[in-house]
C-alpha cells in the first residue's frame, strides 16, 4: 500500500518540535489526560460532545495562539497533499481524520530531526558517559499520549468498519468500544470502506518510522491485519455498472494485498501467527479480558486466507518455532517462560494441538515428503535449547510433534526424524561400514556434543513421550547393542548420561514383545552375535568437557594381545554384571524372572551338547580343514557355556525373591529344573547341586498345591505341563524320596488338589519353613534323627498332626526358622520369651546339618536371637560358643562367616566370659589350632573391639598383650591380622594409649624395617595411618614422646620401601601428619565473643 507522499516544508520542519504535536495530540484526547479511563463511563452524547469540543479547542489554538502557526502550516500542507476525504458530517471520522494528520506530522518530525542531528564525537576522558540520544527519541510519558492516540484511532477509523466475523467486535473488548460502535454514523461520506482503507493507510504509513510503528504493530497488528484482509479479499457482491461507484478500485485492493503480506513479514513472527489464528476463528488465545469469549465464525475466505499466510509463515525458515511461540506466548507464556510458563508446559492438549497443525501437510506444500523435509529439521532444533522454561516447552511440543508424525506417517518420520537422530549411534554399529578416511587410529567417529546430544533426544521421544508405536520401537532396537555398551561404560565413572541410558533401556525393554527382549538380552549378553552392537574397531572414551566420545581403538601389538586379551575377558565380566543391575529393575514386569528361565534352559542344552560332542566321530578321519573348524567351533562354544555359567551366577546373586512374578513363570522354572535333571540321568551326572535344586523345585510346586498361591482352573492348566517331566522323574530318579514327592506332585496336580499326600504337605512346610533360594532341606529330618531322634521325632509328630488337620498344608505355629525370617519387617523388636524350648534346639540341630544352606541359616537365626536378647538363648550361652567355635572349622564361606557373626554378638553380650577364651585361642601355637581358625578368631575379635567402642578400654591389657605376641608370631598372615587388630585397638584407645605407646611404637618401627614378609610390612604402616586417623588433633598429645620417630620411620619407607602398596601408606600417613601438623601450628581463627558474667 502507497504511503502519502512527505508533504511538508523546510520551513516549516525546521522550527516545529516534538513537544507542540505531542501537546496537540493531548488536547485532542481532553478531558482524561493522557488516558481514555474517563471517556470510557460516558454515553453517545456526551462523547460525541466530547469529539467536537476537542476538534473546536483544537481551531481555535491554530487560530489564535501564534506559537502554533508552524504546526498549522505543516499540518495544512499534509492536509493539502492528502488523496484522502478529511471532512464529514460524522464527527468521529472527522475527529480521526484530524489525528491522522498530526501523526503524519509528528513522523515527518521525527525524520527531519533524525536527519540533521549530527553527534558529536565521544570524550576520551569519559568513556562511561552515555552518548547522546536522538532528537526523534519519545520519552516515556510521549509514548503514552501516541499509544493512547493510537488507541483511539484504531478504535474510531478501523474497527467500527470491519465486517461481521472479521476481527474481534468493539462491542465484546470494552464499554467503551460499545458506546463507539453505535455513535459511528455509516450512512454519512466517506463510505465505510473508503474510511477503512484511509486509516490502514495512513498508520502503515505513520509505521513506517521505526519508533512509531513498533509502537503500532504491538498493540494493533492484529486489528490492521484485519482492515488489510477485509480491503484485499472480501469478495464483493456485485461489481458495480459504473467506474466512480466502485468503492475501492482493483488497484488499490492489489495494493492492501501486497501492504498485508509485507507486515507480516516485517513484523514478530510468533505475533503475526497468534494474530492469524485469532482472525482464523481458531481456538481462542487468551480470554482473560473475556473479548473472545462471544464471537461470530470467521467467513470461509477468511478462513482459507488465514490457513495460506499460517502455512506461508511455517514453511519459511525458524517457521517450526515462529508458529509454537506464537500458541505459547498466546497461552501467557513470554518470550523467556513467562509467569505461566509452567502451568502452559503441562497443557498437554496444546501441544497436541501444536503437533497436530505441525503434522498437517499445507496445500502450499508439493508433497508431503518435500514438506517434511524441510519442517523435521526444525523440529528437531526444538529439542535443543538452552533457556530452561522455553526449553521445556519446546521439548514437550517437540516430543508430542514427533509422536504425532511417527503415527500419521511412519516411513517419512523414519526417514526424516528418526534417522537423523539415531545417526551417531548407527555410525558406530559393527553392521555399519565406517569410511576408509575414518579409520585412522585415535580418529573421533561420534564427538561428545553429538552422542550427548543423541542420548538425550532419544529419551525424550521415547522415554517423556511413552508411546511404543512400531516405527518407534523398531528404529531403535539396532542401536540398543550400542545404548547398552554406553551404559556399562558409564557405569565405570560418573556421568549424567548413564541414568538416560538406563532409563531407555528399561523403557524399551518393558515395551517390546517379550520374545524380542529376550532376544536383546542375549545380544546384550553376549549369548547372540547377531544382534548388532558396538563395532570391534570402536570404543568409548571421557572427553574434555566431562561427557563420552567415540573413537577409533589404537592397533594392538603383539606385546599387548595379552593385556588385550585380558581387557576384553574383564569387559565381558562388566557387561554382564551390569546387565544383572538392570535386570534388577525389571523384575516387576516378569522379564527378569523369563531371562532366568531362558538361562535354565540354556544349562540343559549345554548338558544335552556335551552328550553329542562325545559321540562325534574320531578325529583320523577329517581333514586338516575340518580339524581347524571343529576346533573353533569348540572355543566358541567353550566360551558361550562359560558365558551362560557367569550369567545364571550374576542373576542369583543380583535377583531378589520376587524375581517370578505368576504362577506360568514359577512353573517354566520347575519345568526347566526337571528337564535339567532327566538330562543328567540320562548321562548319570548326578550331583548334589542337582538333587538340592531338584528339592527346591518340586517344593515350590507342593508349596503352591498346599494353599500358599489361590489356584484356578487356568492353573491348574499350566501345571499339567508338568506331568511328563514328574512322571519322568518318579521311575528314573535314584532316590526314593524325590521319587515319592513327584509321583504325589502328579497326582494333585491330575486331581486339581482334591487328593494331597502327606508328603506334598510336608515338602510344602519345609519350602515355607525357609526362605533360601539355594536350596531346601527335604532330607533334614531324617538327618535330625540321626543326631536327636527324641527331638526330631516329637517335631515329626507335630507335623503330622497339623498334617492332618489341613491336608494343603498351613504355616505351622512353631517352625523350624522362626517367624521373624519370613516377617523381618515386623518381629525385629521382639519381647524376651517369643521362642520356646523346641524352636532353640530345632536351631541348635540345623547348626550340624550337612547341608550348607540349612546350617548357616540356623547360625544366623541363633545371631539373630542373641540380638534381639532372648533369654533362652542367652541361657545356653556357653553351648551356643562351642556351636559358633566349631563352625569356625567349616571351610564354606558362608557357614564361617555366620559363624563369625554370632560369636561377635555373643561376646558384645558377655564379653567378660568369652573375650579371654578367644585371645588365648588367637594367642595359641600351631600345634592346637590351624592357622586358618586363627585367623578367623581375629576377624572375630576385630568386630568385638569395634562393638566395644568406648568400652574397649576395660581390656585394654590383654588385647594389647595379645596383639603385640602375635606381631611375632612364625605365621606371616598371623602376624598381618594381629598388626591390624592392633591398629583398630589404637584407633579407639585416644588417651590411654599413653602408658603403651612406646611399645607399640618399637614394635611398628621394627617389622616395618626388618620383615621379610610385604604383607606384615604393609600392616605395620597401616596401622600408623589407622593411629594418626583416630587421634586426629590429638595426636599432638597422645604421641608427643614419638611422633618424631613415626614421622622418620614414614620417610625412610617412603624412600627405601620396594613395595609399592606400603609406600602409598606411608604416603598417606604423612599427608594425615601433615594436616594434623599445620592445624597445629596454624589453628582455624574462630570468630567468637566470650562473655564472662561477673559475680
Amino acid at each position: 500500500m502507497a504511503a502519502p507522499q512527505e508533504a511538508a516544508g523546510s520551513g516549516a520542519l525546521e522550527t516545529c518540535g516534538l513537544e507542540r504535536i505531542l501537546e496537540a495530540l493531548k488536547l485532542l484526547l481532553s478531558p482524561g489526560g493522557s488516558g481514555s479511563s474517563s471517556l470510557q463511563i460516558t454515553k453517545h452524547d456526551v462523547l460525541l460532545a466530547t469529539l467536537k469540543s476537542n476538534l473546536s479547542a483544537l481551531e481555535d489554538k491554530f487560530l489564535k495562539d501564534p506559537h502554533w502557526k508552524k504546526l498549522k502550516l505543516l499540518r495544512d500542507e499534509i492536509a493539502n497533499k492528502a488523496d484522502w476525504p478529511q471532512d464529514s458530517m460524522d464527527i468521529t471520522w472527522s475527529f480521526t481524520s484530524q489525528t491522522l494528520l498530526l501523526l503524519l506530522c509528528l513522523k515527518e518530525s521525527m525524520i527531519h530531526l533524525a536527519a540533521d542531528f549530527n553527534p558529536g564525537k565521544p570524550n576520551l576522558r569519559t568513556p562511561e558517559a552515555a552518548p547522546a540520544l536522538s532528537p526523534d527519541t519519545l520519552s516515556i510519558s510521549q509514548q503514552k499520549t501516541v499509544q493512547s492516540v493510537l488507541q483511539f484511532v484504531v478504535t474510531l477509523g478501523v474497527c467500527p468498519y470491519l465486517v461481521p466475523g472479521v476481527g474481534v467486535p468493539l462491542r465484546y473488548r470494552t464499554e467503551f468500544g460499545a458506546v463507539v460502535q453505535d455513535v459511528v454514523c455509516l450512512d454519512a461520506a466517506p463510505s465505510a470502506t473508503r474510511r477503512l482503507y484511509t486509516s490502514c493507510r495512513v498508520l502503515l504509513s505513520v509505521a513506517q518510522h521505526a519508533s512509531l510503528g513498533s509502537l503500532i504493530f504491538c498493540r494493533h497488528f492484529g486489528d490492521i491485519a484485519a482492515g488489510l484482509c477485509q480491503l484485499g479479499f472480501c469478495p464483493t457482491k456485485r461489481k458495480p455498472p459504473n467506474p466512480e461507484e466502485e468503492v475501492l478500485t482493483e488497484e488499490e485492493r492489489a495494493l492492501s494485498r501486497e501492504a498485508l503480506r509485507d507486515t507480516l513479514d516485517q513484523v514478530y513472527q510468533p505475533l503475526a501467527i497468534r494474530e492469524l489464528l485469532i482472525l482464523q476463528g481458531g481456538p481462542p488465545q487468551s480470554c482473560t479480558d473475556g473479548k473472545t469469549q462471544v464471537r461470530g465464525r470467521a467467513p470461509a475466505w477468511l478462513r482459507r486466507l488465514c490457513g495460506e499466510l499460517l502455512s506461508e509463515r511455517l514453511m519459511r525458515p525458524s517457521g517450526v518455532q515462529a508458529v509454537v511461540r506464537g500458541i505459547l506466548e498466546g497461552a501467557g507464556a513470554g518470550a523467556a517462560g513467562g509467569s505461566d510458563a509452567e502451568a502452559t508446559a503441562a497443557d498437554w492438549k496444546r501441544c497436541d494441538l501444536i503437533a497436530k497443525i505441525l503434522a498437517s501437510c499445507p496445500q502450499q506444500s508439493l508433497s508431503p515428503e518435500d514438506y517434511y523435509r524441510d519442517i523435521c529439521p526444525q523440529i528437531l532444533d526444538l529439542f535443543h535449547f538452552q533457556d530452561k522454561l522455553t526449553a521445556r516447552q519446546f521439548q514437550r511440543v517437540a516430543t508430542t510433534t514427533f509422536i504425532t508424525m511417527s503415527r500419521e506417517r511412519p516411513q517419512l518420520a523414519a526417514k526424516y526424524l528418526l534417522q537423523p537422530v539415531l545417526a551417531p549411534l548407527h555410525q558406530c554399529l559393527n553392521t555399519a561400514e565406517i569410511p576408509e578416511s575414518n579409520m585412522v587410529p585415535g580418529t573421533i567417529l561420534v564427538t561428545e556434543e553429538e552422542l550427548s546430544r543423541c542420548i538425550e533426544d532419544v529419551f525424550k521421544v521415547y522415554v517423556v513421550g511413552n508411546e511404543p508405536l512400531p516405527v518407534l520401537v523398531d528404529s531403535l532396537l539396532p542401536v540398543l547393542g550400542v545404548i547398552f555398551s554406553l551404559y556399562c561404560f558409564t557405569k565405570q565413572s560418573v556421568s549424567h548420561t548413564r541414568s538416560l541410558c538406563q532409563e531407555i533401556l528399561l523403557w524399551i525393554l518393558g515395551k517390546l514383545e517379550r520374545k524380542k527382549a529376550i532376544a536383546s538380552l542375549k545380544g546384550f549378553a553376549g549369548l547372540d552375535k547377531s544382534v548388532p552392537s558396538l563395532h570391534s574397531l570402536c570404543h568409548f572414551r571421557v572427553a574434555s568437557q566431562g561427557g563420552i566420545m567415540i573413537t577409533i581403538k589404537e592397533a594392538i601389538c603383539d606385546e599387548d594381545e595379552d593385556e588385550a586379551l585380558y581387557q576384553k575377558v574383564s569387559s565381558e565380566q562388566c557387561q554382564v554384571e551390569h546387565l544383572g543391575d538392570l535386570l534388577s529393575h525389571c523384575q516387576e514386569c516378569g522379564l527378569a524372572g523369563d531371562f532366568f528361565i531362558f538361562c535354565l534352559k540354556e544349562l540343559t542344552l549345554m548338558a544335552v551338547e556335551n552328550e553329542a560332542e562325545l559321540k562325534t566321530k574320531p578325529f583320523s578321519s577329517r581333514s586338516l580343514l575340518e580339524l581347524e573348524q571343529h576346533q573353533t567351533l569348540l572355543v566358541e562354544g567353550q566360551e558361550w557355556k562359560l558365558l551362560v555359567l557367569q550369567l545364571m551366577a550374576v542373576l542369583c546373586e543380583k535377583m531378589s525373591e520376587q524375581i517370578f512374578t505368576n504362577i506360568t513363570q514359577v512353573v517354566d522354572f520347575v519345568a526347566a529344573t526337571l528337564q535339567r535333571a532327566c538330562a543328567s540321568l540320562a548321562h548319570q551326572a548326578e550331583s548334589t547341586v542337582e538333587s538340592q535344586t531338584l528339592s527346591m523345585s518340586m517344593g515350590l510346586v507342593a508349596v503352591m498345591l498346599g494353599g500358599a498361591v489361590q489356584l484356578k482352573s487356568s492353573d491348574f492348566a499350566v501345571l499339567k505341563q508338568l506331568l511328563p517331566l514328574l512322571e519322568k522323574v518318579s521311575s528314573t530318579y535314584p532316590d526314593p524320596v524325590i521319587q515319592e514327592l513327584a509321583a504325589d506332585l502328579r497326582i494333585t496336580i491330575s486331581t486339581h488338589g482334591a487328593f494331597s499326600t502327606e508328603a506334598v504337605s510336608v515338602a510344602a512346610q519345609g519350602t515355607l519353613n525357609k526362605k533360601d533360594p539355594e536350596g531346601r532341606r527335604e532330607e533334614q529330618q531324617e538327618t535330625s534323627h540321626r543326631r536327636c531322634s527324641d527331638v526330631s521325632h516329637s517335631l515329626l509328630e507335630q507335623r503330622q498332626s497339623r498334617d492332618e488337620s489341613n491336608q494343603t498344608g498351613l504355616k505351622p505355629n512353631a517352625p523350624l526358622v522362626p517367624q521373624e525370617d519370613r516377617e523381618p519387617s515386623t518381629t525385629t523388636k521382639q519381647n524376651s520369651g517369643s521362642i520356646n524350648t523346641e524352636q532353640l534346639q530345632e536351631a541348635l540341630l540345623s547348626a550340624y546339618d550337612p547341608q550348607i544352606p540349612t546350617r548357616a541359616a540356623a547360625l544366623r537365626t541363633l545371631s539373630r536371637w542373641i540380638e534381639q536378647r532372648e533369654a533362652k538363648a542367652l541361657e545356653m550361652q556357653e553351648k551356643l560358643l562351642k556351636v559358633f567355635l566349631e563352625n569356625l572349622e567349616h571351610e564354606d564361606t558362608f557357614v564361617y562367616l555366620s559363624a563369625i557373626q554370632g560369636v561377635a554378638l555373643l561376646s558384645d553380650v558377655y564379653p567378660e566370659k568369652i573375650l579371654l577364651g578367644l585371645l588365648a585361642q588367637y594367642d595359641s601355637g600351631e600345634d592346637k589350632h590351624t592357622p586358618e581358625t586363627r585367623m578367623k578368631v581375629g576377624e572375630v575379635l576385630m568386630r568385638i573391639v569395634r562393638a566395644l567402642g568406648d568400652m574397649v578400654s576395660k581390656y585394654r591389657e590383654p588385647l594389647i598383650h595379645t596383639f603385640l605376641r602375635g606381631a611375632r608370631d612364625p605365621d606371616s598372615a598371623h602376624r598381618a591380622s594381629s598388626l591390624s587388630n592392633l591398629g583398630e585397638l589404637c584407633q579407639r584407645l585416644d588417651f590411654l594409649l599413653g602408658s603403651v605407646v612406646h611399645e607399640v611404637t618399637a614394635c611398628l618401627i621394627v617389622v616395618a624395617k626388618t620383615d621379610h614378609e610385604v604383607q606384615v610390612r604393609r600392616a605395620a604402616i597401616h596401622v600408623i595411618v589407622l593411629l594418626l586417623r583416630g587421634l586426629s588433633q590429638k595426636a599432638t598429645e597422645v604421641l608427643r614422646d614419638v611422633l618424631k620417630d613415626l614421622y622418620h620411620l614414614l620417610k625412610h619407607v617412603v624412600r627405601l620401601e620396594p613395595d609399592d602398596v606400603a609406600k602409598l601408606h606411608a604416603q598417606l600417613a604423612l599427608e594425615e601428619l601433615d594436616e594434623i601438623m599445620r592445624n597445629f601450628l596454624f589453628p582455624p581463627q574462630k570468630l567468637e565473643k566470650k562473655i564472662t558474667v561477673l559475680p
